[in-house]
């Protein structure tokens, strides 16, 4: 069964390097209720012993519940803390909330909002600097759904010493959601754009889940604002640290990791996760790609399952079944890594091309294709040009049409070494040849364990990672993103985030044309989980005055399942001058093999009717669920249609 969550929790979570603590000399609070004995004031007195509480006697008064803090002046806030009664009682600890901030005390805005844990835990909620005198929290839920209470121990605000109103032309990042997990791993649901998140067999730790057969998972519901959450127990199988594919049915294919031979397939139009057969060769690390014939192609994975030996194999889509491929050896694509093949075979950058061929472009810096048909075969496709080995880097195909691939960052070791700022642009052929690269200016940024999404006008937005990288830690965090423009091969900067996106992030193209960033850490009691996300609204859905741009509409597609190859007749609701479609993603450790974009050309243009073609091989329109969107001649995109493209 599926547990409702508004979303959610926030545990453990690493504050900023900008915020601290507040100081809360003679501020002031508000509530619509208190028992007498448990005063709002009890939030504010530095006593973890006394609390506030709703009125209970001779009547309970109903939810919802509002407390408002007065600071007395105008602060920069960007976090609140909740402390939940201390004496063991779980009556009225919080659930559904939302965080709002004000400078006049009449007109709030919202800044967070979730669910938070029911337990006695400190929550914290970071999100990005607003300027306000006023702090909100409401609770909508008792967390227990024990009675229509709410109680407190302490509130506190956390604040930055300084702050620059975010310029749109940088983009901006909307409220912080929070979720019941910490999710190391992300997929974008066609059917209906929610989010499939998961952590492990518990839902802030992954260490000793390995045999539990267990996994916390949850959906987000970017319509409604609510998290489902639900523990998978029926493939037995501890889906941290997965290979992880969207098949050609969109469904999430997910491989390995903790229960290293286990295969899970999540399907969204059933609602359900369904047990894959077992790989032949135990993996955890792995990178997996799906193929132009509708397979999916999997090697490396030395984390979990023994390690060395992971050569290639292919699950055959019709027979389901996995079989080996001892054409397609692991060993030339290892990196040097100084831990060894335990790390040398982890997240391949792999991309299904034509012909049934992968491109692997990293990390190593020696490429190659694999052939993943018959029994398999390997050729090289020589250097990356002079960069180095590039662990924990990224690899997007930006114009699958043009074969055109941007490489950024990574480390020639997993962990303990300075990242690069390196950018290359491969460009990739007919299998088996040897491909192009180009250096191009480096990013503003050394990073590692960051993450790249392809926009649908052709831009990569990179969020996150480490300069040093080092599991588990945020030391280093890079807080500012950047966007490359393939017509200048150029970066810029853009808007800060405002939670570290280190080890165990990932970030994802929304069908709204945003990008949802969240994750990180997971690892118990530590000081670096991360159980949110934040939705960064690039600049291209701004006018220049800083107001939201009216937006394209895609009226109507004449048919949304095709064969490769298809012509389809789109319709809009105004005069539009570009555009793409953006393969469904996914990610985990800084993995999204199924991300790509195709530009497209109107063939015919008839008012605001359009008739488009999808390009002809399979390799290329690779098999499965593709955003359609629209651009006008500002460069605003549609809300993206949802095309099934299947192999002719």
């Amino acid at each position: 069964m599926w547990r409702l969550f508004a979303t959610a929790i926030v545990t453990y979570a690493t504050i900023a390097t900008s915020q601290t603590i507040t100081d809360r000399t003679g501020w002031t609070v508000a509530v619509d209720s208190f028992q007498t004995g448990n005063e709002a004031t009890s939030v504010l007195d530095g006593n973890t012993g006394s609390i506030w509480h709703t009125q209970w006697t001779p009547t309970s008064a109903a939810l919802p519940h509002v407390l408002t803090i007065d600071m007395k002046k105008t602060i920069n806030v960007n976090g609140l803390t909740y402390l939940p009664r201390q004496d063991g009682n779980r009556n009225g600890n919080i659930g559904q909330h939302t965080i709002s901030l004000s400078t006049d005390g009449t007109t709030f805005s919202t800044v967070a909002f979730g669910t938070y844990l029911d337990d006695g835990s400190l929550k914290t909620t970071p999100f990005t600097t607003t300027p306000a005198r006023y702090v909100r929290l409401a609770a909508q839920t008792e967390a227990g759904g024990r009675g229509p209470w709410t109680s407190a121990a302490e509130i506190n605000v956390l604040s930055a010493a300084t702050y620059t109103k975010p310029a749109t032309s940088g983009g901006i990042w909307g409220a912080t959601l929070d979720f019941p997990i910490v999710p190391a791993a992300a997929a974008v649901l066609h059917d209906s754009g929610k989010v499939l998140l998961w952590s492990s067999y518990k839902p802030t730790d992954f260490g000793g889940g390995a045999g539990s057969g267990t996994t916390d998972t949850a959906i987000y519901d970017p319509t409604t604002n609510t998290v489902s959450q639900r523990i998978v127990t029926n493939t037995q199988h501890d889906m941290f640290c997965p290979g992880l594919s969207l098949d050609a049915q969109g469904r999430v294919f997910v491989t390995g990791g903790n229960d290293a031979a286990k295969t899970s397939i999540y399907d969204p139009s059933a609602n359900n996760w369904i047990a894959g057969p077992n790989m032949q060769i135990s993996r955890g690390y792995q990178a997996s790609a799906t193929l132009s014939n509708g397979n999916i192609f999997t090697i490396g994975g030395s984390w979990s399952g023994g390690s060395g030996g992971k050569n290639g194999e292919v699950w055959n889509a019709g027979s389901n079944t996995w079989s080996l491929l001892p054409g397609c050896p692991v060993a030339p694509m290892l990196t040097a890594d100084a831990r060894g093949v335990y790390r040398a075979d982890n997240h391949g950058w792999l991309f299904g091309w034509k012909s049934g061929s992968v491109f692997q472009a990293g990390p190593s810096k020696a490429m190659n294709w694999y052939t993943a048909t018959g029994t398999g075969a390997q050729k090289p496709a020589g250097l990356r040009g002079t960069d180095p080995d590039a662990m924990n880097g990224n690899a997007i195909m930006y114009d699958a049409v043009n074969g055109k691939i941007l490489t950024v960052g990574g480390a020639p070791n997993y962990q303990d070494n300075d990242a690069t700022s390196n950018a290359r642009v491969i460009t990739i052929g007919a299998p088996g040849t040897t491909a192009s690269v180009a250096s191009i200016a480096p990013m503003a940024n050394r990073r590692a364990f960051h993450n790249s999404v392809v926009l649908p006008d052709g831009k990569v937005l990179v969020v996150g990672g480490e300069t040093h990288p080092v599991p588990f830690s945020d030391a280093t965090s890079v807080l500012t993103p950047e966007l490359f423009n393939p017509a200048t091969s150029s970066f810029t900067t853009v808007n800060p985030i405002a939670v570290p996106r280190t080890y165990h992030s990932w970030a994802l193209l929304l069908p709204d044309a945003t990008v949802l960033s969240g994750g990180g850490g997971l690892c118990g009691t530590c000081a670096t989980n991360h159980p949110n996300a934040q939705i960064y609204s690039p600049a291209y859905l701004f006018n220049a005055d800083g107001s939201r741009a009216a937006r394209p509409v895609i009226n109507s597609v004449s048919a949304t399942n095709i064969a490769v190859g298809a012509t389809i007749t789109v319709t809009t609701n105004t005069a539009v001058t570009g555009w793409s479609l953006v393969r469904y993603g996914t990610g985990t450790h800084s993995v999204n093999t199924d991300q790509r974009r195709i530009p497209l050309t109107a063939a015919a243009v008839s008012g605001n009717t359009y008739t488009l073609k999808v390009p002809g091989d399979s390799g290329v329109a690779l098999p499965g669920s593709w955003m359609l969107f629209a651009l006008n001649a500002q460069g605003v995109p549609s809300v993206a249609k949802t095309l099934l493209i299947r192999v002719a």
